[in-house]
């Protein structure tokens, strides 16, 4: 069955995907930009990438146990509110993903609104640019957290196996997705955001402007950014002319592996 063999592949079917959907949207951000390059994309693309085969490789060390094998324990164990509901499979994987997915969205929001949660995920703002690799960027130790309330979630609900592979594939994808430099039409970029973020409605995210860049927090279902009122429909600059970033660690050398590591350790005040 396709369901035990994606289980008991799981790390080559999360990579193959991973791998897949990264040499796709970076050759269609080729064929279609929305924005002129910033610059710099040989540093740009070797630190962001890098940071991630880092950050993997450190989530192996940090948790013997990471969310996927978590999944199978609270199987066996019959823990999480999805086992004393006795709901079908299909509904329980269905309401694991809106559930897993409205969790990354309020950490997004917490993570801006913490101000030393704001200092780890500065790094990911820093980028002077928004393609495909910007969803990749993330500070190690906001991703161990990250894994940590994934955890959390999977032990409470009792989230099956399948459900937590499924939702890092769609959620790793859907990352890569809306940060990419892809020009979409117009009139289907309209529709689309009505049930996924699309690069248009986050690149409004990654504004140098705060009042921006505190909207638009969703990575995958638009949804949770309507419900919970922090949707922009458009950015107050055109999204060919908007400033990337963050009002700080401006200089192309903070592009720099070296310096993703110690961005939220530098400076003593909370900085928009």
């Amino acid at each position: 069955m396709v369901h035990d063999w994606i289980i008991e592949h799981s790390d080559i079917f999360r990579m193959s995907a991973f791998l897949t959907l990264l040499a796709l949207f970076a050759f269609t951000e080729w064929l279609f930009p929305r924005r002129k390059s910033y610059g710099y994309k040989p540093r740009r693309w070797l630190s962001n990438l890098s940071i991630v085969a880092i950050n993997v490789g450190l989530l192996r060390l940090v948790f013997p146990l990471l969310a996927v094998e978590v999944s199978f324990l609270t199987a066996d164990k019959g823990w999480g509110l999805f086992e004393l509901l006795g709901w079908p499979f299909w509904v329980n994987f269905l309401c694991s993903l809106l559930i897993l997915d409205m969790i990354i969205y309020l950490q997004h929001v917490i993570f801006h609104s913490v101000p030393t949660l704001w200092r780890l995920h500065k790094v990911h703002h820093t980028d002077l640019d928004f393609d495909v690799t910007t969803g990749v960027r993330f500070h190690p130790i906001e991703i161990i957290l990250s894994m940590g309330i994934k955890i959390m979630t999977v032990i409470a609900f009792g989230v099956d196996p399948l459900a937590i592979i499924v939702f890092e594939v769609i959620l790793n994808g859907t990352s890569m997705f809306t940060h990419t430099n892809i020009k979409l039409p117009l009139g289907l970029d309209r529709v689309v955001r009505w049930l996924i973020v699309t690069p248009d409605m986050h690149r409004i995210h990654h504004s140098k402007d705060w009042r921006e860049r505190n909207s638009n927090y969703g990575f995958n279902l638009s949804c949770w950014d309507r419900i919970f009122g922090t949707y922009r429909q458009n950015p107050l600059v055109d999204h060919p002319d908007m400033e990337i970033g963050t009002g700080s660690f401006r200089h192309p050398r903070y592009l720099k592996l070296k310096w993703l590591f110690v961005i939220p350790f530098l400076g003593n005040r909370y900085k928009k």
